[in-house]
């Protein structure tokens, strides 16, 4: 199993900035930082849930996939990414909460 180098879009590190900020949020912060690690090191994690997200692409008409940082708890965050731009690596282009 290949491990993979996390890349973010600004977006989502601000998002992500945002989230370590804000002392309210320090459960939401971990929560996403951890799926972010077990993404890092193996995408099939069962907590991850990772699966393909068909109504957006990416920038250049790559599949677009969706992890969950959360479940089963109100407003729970999912992470939204893509394979690439190089090859072990992956691009976060959006955090957010589940509505």
């Amino acid at each position: 199993m290949s491990s993979f180098e996390i890349l973010l879009t600004q977006e989502a590190e601000d998002y992500l900035y945002l989230l370590a900020s804000d002392k309210g949020r320090v459960r939401t912060y971990k929560a996403v930082s951890k799926a972010l690690i077990l993404m890092s090191k193996n995408l099939r994690h069962p907590s991850l849930s990772t699966h393909e997200f068909h109504s957006k692409q990416g920038p250049n008409g790559e599949k677009i996939l969706e992890s969950y940082a959360q479940n089963k708890t109100p407003g729970a965050h999912r992470i939204f990414w893509y394979y690439g731009p190089m090859k072990n690596e992956i691009t976060v282009f959006a955090i957010t909460p589940h509505l």
